[in-house]
């Protein structure tokens, strides 16, 4: 019997402290007895979601993971969250291949809990959820932009370590840093890539085109996370065509976050993508915080016009292509 969403979809670009059900969020947190700064039910949903009326800046949004974080700071908040998100990805969207990423050490409380408990029991969320669904997924373990290169280096060898468990790539994620050069993480990503991980980054979102440009000379990377603004310098489009990078655009994140202008910038970016044949897919970043799916992204950027249904499998199948899941050997 064919499913009701129709045709299967690739997600590559979800971050865990987005992706949990307000409902399921509100539970995990009552089960650990977390003090909420509200008992009604409404104003958490306000407090961990973007709701449409009120559009917030890219700090802002950031700063909504401050309490999806610290509620999943426990063993059994991250082996449920990373169930519910896998679960409710393949029913909403019928989404069978998913790389689901975060930070595990955004999740022990600073050093409260065992940063390989916390590891554990994400995979055993992963497991408990490919037990029950026909899916492929993949976990990706962010370092952080606000980190200094010693706690980054812990997750990266982490990353390694859990290789063979399920763990299948590394981002760099996070909020603003003046010292922050990624160059000075090229050891550690070059490291990443001879024990077989994929290789994706934030680069472009907030930033300018150098960051997409810095990214491609020094990490090499598969993937790019957002990387919108590489649009903005058609010499870094051409590096991403030749190499085959493919970037990992989430619109409604985008125009929620205000890192485009509106949609016709948005659109505008993708149209130099197309001409300069750089590869792209589409994702929700966070679809419970954002209040989408990704097929209301599909909808949308062929409502836009920014693409047609017939792009839209090119990008589809470009998206499972470039998916680290399904690696010879992957997981």
């Amino acid at each position: 019997m064919p499913h009701p969403l129709g045709d299967e979809l690739t997600e590559l670009h979800v971050h865990l402290g987005g992706a949990v059900d307000p409902a399921a969020m509100w539970g995990i947190a009552h089960s650990q007895g977390i003090r909420l700064p509200t008992k009604d039910y409404w104003e958490f949903v306000d407090l961990i979601t973007v709701r449409k009326q009120a559009r917030k800046s890219f700090e802002d949004f950031l700063a909504l993971y401050h309490w999806t974080e610290l509620i999943q700071s426990s063993p059994l908040a991250v082996e449920q969250s990373v169930y519910e998100v896998i679960g409710g990805a393949y029913r909403k969207a019928n989404i069978t291949t998913l790389e689901l990423r975060y930070n595990p050490m955004k999740r022990n409380r600073g050093g409260e809990r065992d940063l390989d408990h916390i590891i554990m029991a994400s995979i055993r969320g992963l497991d408990r959820a490919l037990l029950e669904y026909p899916v492929k997924c993949g976990l990706i373990f962010c370092l952080d932009r606000t980190f200094n290169y010693a706690l980054n280096e812990i997750i990266l060898e982490k990353a390694i370590a859990y290789r063979r468990r399920g763990v299948v790539g590394v981002d760099i994620a996070g909020g603003h840093n003046a010292d922050f050069r990624y160059r000075d993480y090229a050891p550690l990503f070059k490291k990443a890539r001879k024990a077989g991980l994929g290789l994706t980054i934030h680069a472009g979102e907030d930033e300018g085109p150098e960051s997409v440009d810095e990214v491609i000379r020094y990490l090499e990377p598969d993937r790019i996370g957002h990387g919108v603004h590489a649009a903005e310098d058609a010499a870094v489009c051409k590096r991403l065509a030749e190499r085959g990078i493919l970037l990992e655009i989430c619109p409604s994140s985008n125009l929620d976050t205000k890192v485009v202008r509106d949609a016709e910038q948005l659109g505008e970016f993708i149209a130099a993508f197309k001409k300069h044949k750089v590869r792209f897919s589409f994702n929700t970043d966070g679809p419970e915080m954002l209040e989408t799916t990704l097929r209301e992204e599909l909808r949308l950027a062929v409502r836009s016009g920014w693409v047609t249904k017939e792009e839209l499998v090119v990008c589809g199948g470009w998206a499972r292509e470039a998916s680290f899941v399904h690696r010879d050997g992957a997981g």
